[in-house]
């Protein structure tokens, strides 16, 4: 699987959209605020103010979540001015990066709602000092000249491998780590983890100015157990689907044992020791949050595109889920399944929800570029 090639959330805006399905990630992006709040105004304040601000958003996506991280960032540095009373604010290069297959159009799309929407907030010719700019490409890899940026941010993408592992031939009947994984194949995708991490780090070290920040959210875990039911949970129902339909004939053995996600949900502590390994970033704040799966069971007045609360958890779930992980299965199982595939397992999230406690994990960092 060339993972540059298929990994994308689901474009546009129908049913079955990343744009319409992505409310979990909204409501982390909204808990996780105050930490790149902080590092934002520390950096204006400790640059002494500069007249241009170069922030990067890596891994955008599509829809309402891609433009409410900079849109906070520029309303931050818009309060602090006028806190001080600064005459002018600064000019902001917002730069949002995800891989080439990722539905820019629709980002471009929004582009005139969103700098309305600032306008009405922060004043007239709020919008005019944005500018933006799209980069398709890996973050694993050069995305900017050297020394070009002053803020970095990303959340729930940095989970994402560069590719599915080497060496997870025996994980058979499981699509990503699992209880049932050998020990080998724990350590493949914590190799593969290690190995990406070090790399992003080493890039946007290079692309960021002297003391620029970084807040980064993972899709992680709490427990130092890789295949803890925390993280893998989710994935094990989607096998327990996929594996139905292979005993029913529906889908070849050989091909669900050829397919593993390609992902890696950290702990804190591998991602504190990545970052001192590499060591070109000092840690300001590494915290540990929580979100129901079914985003839309306390939902904090976010709801979904139509204004109304959906009741059915595990419609809601296997939908966002869907929205994720389309593409992937797509790539490898073709699209003749897909519906099945999804009625299935949210029949089998809905009778977990009714009998557990469900929720995702999300380890949030905040660095700053040494020297």
């Amino acid at each position: 699987m060339e993972v540059v090639q298929v990994l994308h959330m689901n474009g546009g805006v129908g049913e079955t959209s990343y744009a319409n399905n992505s409310l979990v990630q909204r409501k982390v992006i909204s808990m996780t605020k105050p930490i790149f709040e902080d590092a934002i105004t520390n950096l204006y304040i400790s640059n002494n103010f500069p007249g241009k601000l170069a922030i990067a958003d890596l891994g955008c996506s599509s829809g309402p979540n891609t433009l409410l991280v900079v849109s906070e960032v520029v309303k931050t540095v818009n309060n602090i001015c006028r806190k001080l009373g600064n005459q002018s604010v600064p000019e902001y290069q917002l730069l949002l990066n995800d891989l080439p297959g990722n539905d820019f159009n629709t980002i471009f799309r929004s582009l005139s709602s969103f700098q309305e929407n600032l306008e009405e907030q922060m004043g007239p010719g709020a919008a005019g000092s944005c500018f933006f700019t799209g980069v398709p490409g890996s973050f694993y890899g050069r995305l900017f000249p050297s020394d070009s940026l002053h803020f970095i941010h990303s959340s729930y993408s940095l989970q994402w491998l560069s590719q599915v592992p080497e060496g997870i031939e025996g994980n058979k009947g499981n699509i990503y780590m699992a209880s049932t994984s050998p020990a080998s194949v724990l350590q493949a995708y914590y190799k593969q983890f290690q190995k990406d991490f070090s790399l992003f780090l080493k890039c946007r070290s290079e692309e960021l100015v002297s003391g620029g920040r970084m807040v980064l959210t993972f899709l992680g875990r709490k427990s130092e157990d890789p295949s803890s039911k925390e993280c893998c949970y989710i994935w094990e129902l989607l096998a327990k689907a996929l594996n139905d339909m292979v005993t029913e004939g529906v889908i070849e053995e050989e091909k669900m044992n050829s397919f593993n996600i390609p992902q890696y949900t950290p702990s804190p502590f591998e991602i504190k020791s990545q970052v001192l390994e590499e060591g070109s970033f000092a840690i300001d704040r590494l915290e540990v949050s929580q979100v129901n799966w079914n985003a839309y069971s306390s939902n904090n007045g976010l709801n979904g595109a139509d204004g109304l609360i959906n009741k059915d958890g595990g419609y809601n779930v296997a939908q966002c889920m869907r929205a994720v992980a389309e593409p992937l299965l797509v790539s490898h199982f073709g699209e003749a399944i897909i519906d099945e595939v999804f009625d299935r397992y949210r029949e089998i999230i809905a009778d977990r929800m009714s009998k557990e406690k469900t929720e995702f994990i999300n380890v949030t960092v905040s660095l700053k570029k040494i020297g």
